[in-house]
């Protein structure tokens, strides 16, 4: 076949087609800088970054499919959503989770029941991380899409649901284990174990007086910046590359790596448990293979004050004794049009937060916590004894010298650094759920109210570690992080199911979880509604005899534990129909969703 004069390209013809693929890659990168955000526009948050908007000119949304149902609460206005920052700019909120998880999950739980039990149990440290990076980032979901908290979606539903999460908070956070933990590894290392230390007309311990020490040193930090959240960041990511630096170090000065041919064992036992393992203790460390419990609420508040999406508009708590004028945290947040481009930018915006939390979170916590465990695992298979007493009495011992050093570096900077973020966290969330469920109303300032549950939980940290004695002594801050791991995971099934009915029945079709996280979410409270109810069972049956008696496999459960699990097979299947039905409603009702359910959206 031969082209004809009439067919043949001309000059005239190349230069149209040059300028017309010029015009349309003008028009990409036109495009682009509409969704990303610039260098120096998004160097803007690496602190933290508020933009003020005149909330009160700003139209209000419709009651329409297009936007968040409003439940128990107020109209959110319209703004567009802002433009995406690089992943790298963003970094901090899963930083100060990881620095959460390195003194419980990373370093005591994990490695001391890798020590016990060897590595067939490694595949269920595994399954949490991952299974907390869904729950922790639908966590967020909300938060991006509308600037509002986790506890004010849930305040939209029932003013119960905070209140009840801030009970739970109390009841396995308000117990100082790690500063007391950091406070005796210290101690050991400089020989003052069993020292006692007068001070202020006491007599006491010395390890406790270097806990109350911690928990002042944790109070003074937040007053060296305006913004508290600030001051947060910086300790926590100082003391997370310290803490995971010299792991590092003592893990080659160890020479543990070899222990890692060992992890195909976690392999052929997915789903098993070796006999006579503690539930309370697994239950725990499923909690803790990350933050867990109260603690992984936080990361809403997290990236709210970082200024994730909507979260720009909203401001952040300031300090009242130096900050500047406060800045207003609106009642009812903001919602975006769900025109081409702003979801285009919340797509975006969805992609960093996965990416920051992947990172961040996931990766860390599976290098640092099995790099760990193969040193458990080398220096003190079988250990009869609790996870602290394992690192101080076993493994330090056998490294000598310069390891032994490095544990303790890497012990006491772990536990402090949990003990940080565990104030913080628990501050922060309490702070919050008590401002939207009756501060706001009362006229109560949020700062305020940060401050003084900041000061009162200090002092009360302190009280404890004063009146805490026998029968316990020698044993106290592991019998505390036992406790408190726990009930963090038996807390962590109710919100994951709230969660996850929240984000597939108030949120609109472009905002809502896909297919593979609603799963994900699915799979997240069954998990941990599964171990719960053993957990609870066992213990009221050391109340109660049989009767509250639970069983793995359900069936030869006393009649109290058939009750169990009747609720939580009832819960799970409430979770399960109302997301379905959520997800089914929305189908189609949103033009620029395009119909199209994106795997990790």
């Amino acid at each position: 076949m031969t082209l004809d004069d009439s067919d043949a390209p001309t000059v005239e013809d190349g230069a149209a087609d040059a300028g017309e693929a010029d015009a349309e890659s003008e028009a990409n990168r036109d495009s682009e800088k509409r969704v990303y955000a610039s260098e120096a526009e998004a160097r803007q948050y690496r602190g933290t970054w508020y933009l003020p908007l005149p909330y009160d000119q700003l139209k209000e949304a419709p009651e329409s499919d297009d936007y968040p149902e409003r439940g128990d609460g107020g109209a959110f206005r319209l703004t567009d959503l802002p433009r995406v920052p690089r992943v790298r700019h963003i970094l901090g909120p899963s930083a100060i989770m990881l620095g959460a998880s390195l003194g419980s999950g990373e370093t005591l739980f994990w490695p001391v029941l890798v020590a016990q039990h060897g590595w067939a149990v490694y595949w269920a440290f595994v399954v949490g991380v991952f299974t907390q990076f869904f729950i922790n980032t639908e966590l967020q979901r909300w938060t991006v899409a509308t600037g509002e908290s986790i506890f004010r979606s849930m305040a939209r539903i029932h003013r119960g649901w905070p209140t009840l999460f801030l009970l739970f908070g109390f009841a396995s956070l308000g117990w100082p284990g790690w500063a007391a933990g950091a406070a005796q590894v210290a101690t050991t290392a400089l020989g003052l174990d069993g020292v006692s230390v007068g001070a202020f007309g006491l007599t006491l311990p010395s390890w406790k007086l270097l806990a109350i020490g911690l928990m002042l040193l944790i109070w003074l930090s937040y007053q060296i910046s305006s913004v508290m959240y600030n001051a947060v960041e910086a300790f926590q990511v100082g003391l997370l590359f310290i803490a995971t630096g010299t792991a590092v170090v003592l893990v080659l000065y160890a020479g543990s790596l070899g222990e890692l041919t060992n992890l195909s064992a976690a392999v052929v036992n997915v789903g098993r448990l070796p006999e006579g393992m503690d539930i309370a203790v697994f239950l725990g460390g499923l909690a803790f293979a990350g933050a867990g419990g109260y603690l992984n609420l936080s990361q809403s508040l997290w990236v709210r004050e970082k200024g994730y999406g909507m979260g720009n508009y909203q401001g952040r708590v300031k300090n009242p004794l130096i900050g500047d004028d406060p800045e207003p945290i609106e009642r009812d947040g903001f919602t975006f049009r769900p025109t081409e481009l702003n979801v285009r930018r919340w797509r975006g915006w969805w992609r960093a937060v996965q990416l920051e939390h992947f990172f961040t979170f996931v990766v860390g916590l599976l290098f640092v916590a099995t790099i760990l465990m193969s040193v458990s695992s080398k220096y003190a298979p079988g250990t009869t004894t609790d996870a602290i007493g394992m690192w101080l009495t076993e493994i330090a011992p056998a490294l000598g010298g310069v390891g032994a050093l490095l544990v303790f570096v890497v012990l006491f900077v772990a536990l402090f650094t949990t003990e940080y973020a565990i104030v913080e966290s628990f501050v922060r969330n309490s702070a919050d759920a008590m401002y939207e469920v009756f501060g706001r109303d009362a006229g109560w300032d949020l700062s305020q109210i940060f401050w003084r549950l900041l000061t009162v939980f200090t002092a009360w940290g302190v009280l404890i570690i004063l009146l805490f004695t026998t029968p316990f002594e020698g044993q106290e801050p592991f019998f505390f992080l036992v406790v408190g791991a726990a009930l963090s995971g038996v807390m962590m099934w109710p919100y994951t199911a709230l969660t996850l009915v929240i984000n597939t029945t108030r949120l609109p079709e472009h905002l809502q979880p896909g297919w593979l996280r609603v799963v994900a979410m699915w799979w997240a409270s069954g998990f941990y509604g599964y171990f719960s109810v053993l957990l609870v069972g066992q213990t009221l049956a050391t109340w109660t005899g049989e009767t509250f008696r639970t069983t793995a496999g359900v069936v030869g459960s006393g009649p109290g534990g058939y009750v169990l699990w009747t609720i939580f097979f009832l819960v799970q299947t409430y979770a399960v129909v109302r997301s379905i039905q959520g997800k089914r409603r929305a189908a189609g009702t949103v033009d620029a969703a395009d119909g199209r359910d994106r795997l990790f959206s």
